[in-house]
């Protein structure tokens, strides 16, 4: 049985569920579309900072937000458009912005579809139109998004995309990664590293991106809890990041379209033309080991 339940409190939330499967998905259209909590079986597997979600002047810090128009920074939080200087912060306006619930569907399986379109705020920042349509659908033990962007603009649309998973671990040194990369870009350093799937969680920070990835498909296994999450993705999201604190109980995998300052530079990023659409898509599946 799918069902989809609503909850009214400082967001307004939406808990879609498949019962058979033991699933269930919570959703905060008004909080930046974000999903702050996925469970199979009764078993949360997201990470969620509470305290920062409820302060709306605060980025979230949990769940999965969703990046775009850019993933990362900007030097100095600014790039340039046809001579025009702007100012975007880091990851962009997505995950800050109320999006509009455009559908629900709970016949034959459980999802919601978000929209966000351009307005007078974002066009101050972002000089394009646009519509991002969304879909997060339930299906058994996995969790399956799909995501279209339209270029409403007279002009070609540059962008990039990203999404930012915070999984829930209680012991790090109990994860086991298969991340289909053999070198890694340190971002505090710019060092470009060999890479053998392992970490040195002493480090009070680990932030690494993966720009040359040898398939869509990566997995981490927690011996600790018993389960794996294999993350599988579009290959227009060519770039994985890899981000956790020390002394905090999360992780972020996340799949980029373009690392850092692609705005900019012009690397892997996307021009989408007047009147054309885009469509990517992220799943996540959890297994018991």
């Amino acid at each position: 049985m799918f069902a989809i339940a609503f909850r009214r409190q400082q967001y307004d939330t939406y808990i879609l569920t498949d019962q058979a499967a033991q699933s269930r998905l919570e959703v905060v259209p008004d909080r930046g579309g974000i999903i702050t909590s996925w469970q199979v079986q009764g078993r949360e597997l997201l990470y969620m900072d509470t305290a920062r979600f409820a302060d709306p002047s605060l980025s979230v810090r949990g769940g999965i937000p969703i990046l775009f128009p850019i993933c990362g920074n900007l030097p100095n939080n600014t790039y340039t458009h046809n001579g025009q200087t702007y100012t975007l912060k880091q990851h962009g306006f997505a995950r800050d912005l109320p999006w509009e619930v455009l559908d629900r569907v709970t016949q034959d399986q459980v999802s919601i579809k978000l929209g966000l379109s351009s307005n007078d705020q974002t066009r101050a920042v972002y000089p394009f139109d646009f519509l991002l349509e969304f879909t997060y659908t339930l299906k058994g033990e996995t969790l399956a998004t799909h995501h279209r962007f339209t270029n409403r603009s007279s002009e070609a649309m540059p962008f990039s995309i990203g999404f930012h998973p915070y999984f829930l671990v209680p012991d790090k040194n109990q994860l086991r990664f298969e991340i289909p990369a053999t070198e890694a870009k340190d971002q505090q350093t710019q060092e470009v590293l060999p890479f053998f799937n392992t970490f040195d969680f002493d480090r009070d920070e680990i932030d690494w991106e993966f720009p040359h990835l040898t398939s869509q498909v990566a997995s981490v296994s927690d011996l600790s809890r018993h389960m794996s999450i294999t993350l599988t993705h579009s290959n227009s999201l060519s770039t994985l990041v890899f981000w956790t604190l020390k002394g905090k109980d999360f992780y972020c995998l996340e799949p980029w379209s373009a690392g850092r300052n692609a705005l900019n530079l012009g690397d892997r990023l996307f021009y989408l033309e007047p009147g054309a659409s885009l469509e990517t898509e992220m799943n996540l599946r959890v297994g018991f080991i």
